[in-house]
């Protein structure tokens, strides 16, 4: 079995893959009379067809070590996991190496960030490491297949960064 380091998402380790999605930074603009900072334009939403969809998610903690074999991705639209905590969650991404996944990385969340996926990165499935495993999914929404499974011929192990 192959070990992982789960490493802090950054805008700049996770920009292959997708958009950060936090209040990082100056806001763009002030509204609501001053009262709410507008970060504005956070995330590219990318659909081949179809239309965005808001779903909501409750998925099952997990802990670290956590163990995996399977990926997927959407070929036809990006997809974005908005946590309804504070808590962290796990995000493992592959880089895709003419039509299969590469090694995965894993990155460990902060409190405050949501990912949004660019279409067609191979992505591990949701994975909080804390209850209530609740997530706001922005995807597409339309006809036809829109997900490719992939399964590792061997496990990965992520484990804490710095283990």
């Amino acid at each position: 079995m192959q070990i992982i380091s789960a490493e802090p998402l950054t805008p700049q380790a996770f920009a292959a893959f997708g958009d950060v999605l936090s209040a990082e930074g100056a806001p763009e603009r002030m509204i609501n009379e001053g009262l709410c900072a507008r970060h504005h334009d956070r995330a590219r939403l990318d659909f081949s067809s179809g239309r965005a969809g808001i779903s909501i998610f409750d998925a099952v903690p997990r802990e670290l070590p956590y163990e995996f074999d399977l990926v997927e991705r959407h070929p036809d639209g990006s997809q974005s996991f908005i946590p309804m905590t504070a808590a962290p969650f796990l995000v493992i991404v592959a880089p895709d190496e003419g039509g299969r996944p590469g090694r995965p990385r894993a990155f460990l969340t902060s409190g405050g960030q949501a990912i949004n996926l660019h279409r067609g990165t191979w992505h591990g499935v949701l994975t909080p490491l804390a209850a209530p495993g609740l997530f706001a999914v922005v995807d597409r929404i339309g006809e036809g297949a829109n997900l490719e499974e992939y399964r590792y011929p061997e496990r990965f192990c992520v484990v804490a960064p710095g283990r």
